[in-house]
């Protein structure tokens, strides 16, 4: 187990390949506890109860179904996810998502190391400097699967305490965001984990395992948290999402202890961030250590963790689902279609990747002011109103699908000239 850590861009080797389907359904499932999950289900809120939790199922149907089909890619392969992208991309074409995928997970650690920079720096590089294996064994199934649980659970009761339910399922929505921007946003949220999946579920014993595991594991936090968010929101009176920490810490001493056990918790996203952004790096140079990667992206997230803004974090994740969404719509149809040869840049991967990004851009525009202003200048921009993940995911699926569909033929033709000479 001590030289795990090192594998970032060759294959997993089998006597490294312990994770059963409970260590992944237990490992998702603690990764998709986060008090950021509950900060997100706050902008639902705005839906209506019914809307909203109708939104949030379909959501992450949708992109746990995409996320659980990542980690079975990744180990039916035994790689990493960046690397799994040089097939579709070709090796220098998968740069660009990579360092895409270097800075999304810094920006995750950031704000998800806001809440005690310091003390949960230090406990994030030790768990992502352990790995992934280290991590399920020794942390997630010993201690943090069960506080977290009953922590969650008190919250719901909590938040459903004194409240009229009737009062609450039958409110009507007061705006904000529709209902499929709602299922975007859930979408988005396990779409970020899109990139990182196949880092961990390469450690699997079986790509079945993979994809159950990390699919039902992940699906089940993200209802429970975004449903409860979006519930607490309604039922406690929150006036402003970036206050919803602060009402349930002063709702007695139950609840605080219930969201300080969710806080010390909040280390494995970070650990999942750091040491996924380590792995990434190791696409860009893979001789440079593991360790000393963890280390330098650690102390980067921290000092963001300084100065970030968390109201920024609903646009940070609709940019998320913009940009993995279509990426993993290109790997999966690349996967479908089985193994080719290495090239340095595959122009036809980054075409499809990039309509895939156009069109969910035009559906949902969404980053800087400026980028905002220019997309909605485009005609027809931000006016279907259908969501902007599925489209964008089957344009580039289709794109790459047909373009190996009719390189098919050439291909079989050639290997027909070659077996007659």
């Amino acid at each position: 187990m001590k030289n795990e850590p090192t594998w970032g861009v060759t294959p997993v080797p089998d006597r490294l390949r312990t994770l059963s389907l409970g260590d992944l359904t237990l490992l998702w499932g603690n990764l998709g506890i986060s008090l950021l999950v509950l900060v997100a289900g706050t902008y639902l809120a705005g839906l209506g109860l019914q809307r909203g939790l109708l939104a949030i199922v379909v959501g992450a149907a949708l992109g746990c179904a995409l996320l659980g089909f990542a980690g079975y890619i990744g180990a039916e392969r035994r790689l990493p996810g960046m690397v799994l992208m040089r097939q579709p991309l070709g090796q220098r074409g998968s740069y660009a998502p990579t360092v895409l995928n270097v800075v999304q997970n810094l920006g995750w650690a950031t704000f998800e190391l806001i809440v005690w920079v310091l003390v949960f720096g230090a406990i994030t590089l030790a768990l992502a400097l352990a790995g992934p294996i280290a991590f399920v064994r020794k942390y997630v199934r010993r201690f943090a699967v069960w506080a977290v649980a009953a922590s969650v659970g008190y919250l719901t009761w909590w938040a459903l305490d004194g409240a009229s339910t009737g009062d609450l399922w039958n409110a009507d929505a007061t705006g904000g965001l529709t209902f499929w921007q709602g299922v975007d946003l859930t979408v988005a949220m396990a779409a970020s984990w899109l990139p990182l999946a196949a880092d961990y579920t390469r450690f699997a014993r079986r790509p079945r395992h993979a994809f159950w595991g990390t699919a039902i594991g992940y699906f089940v936090p993200l209802v429970w948290l975004y449903g409860l968010g979006a519930l607490l929101f309604l039922s406690r009176g929150t006036s402003d999402t970036t206050a919803l920490l602060t009402s349930v810490a002063a709702g007695g001493v139950a609840s605080a202890l219930a969201l300080v056990a969710l806080t010390v918790d909040e280390t494995d996203e970070p650990f999942a961030n750091v040491y996924s952004a380590a792995v990434s790096m190791q696409n860009l140079v893979p001789e440079a250590p593991q360790r000393l990667l963890v280390l330098g992206i650690g102390g980067l997230a921290i000092g963001g963790a300084l100065i970030v803004d968390l109201g920024r974090y609903q646009s940070f994740l609709f940019m998320l689902g913009s940009l993995f969404v279509p990426l993993f719509g290109v790997l999966a149809a690349d996967f479908l279609y089985g193994p080719r040869e290495s090239v340095g840049i595959r122009w036809s991967g980054i075409a499809a990747w990039l309509a895939g990004v156009a069109l969910y851009q035009w559906i949902q525009p969404t980053g800087p002011a400026w980028w905002v202003d220019a997309v909605g200048r485009v005609p027809g921009a931000g006016d279907f109103t259908g969501g902007a993940s599925l489209p964008s995911f089957a344009l580039a699926f289709a794109l790459v699908a047909g373009l190996r569909y009719a390189h098919a033929p050439t291909r079989r033709r050639r290997a027909r000239l070659a077996g007659s000479r």
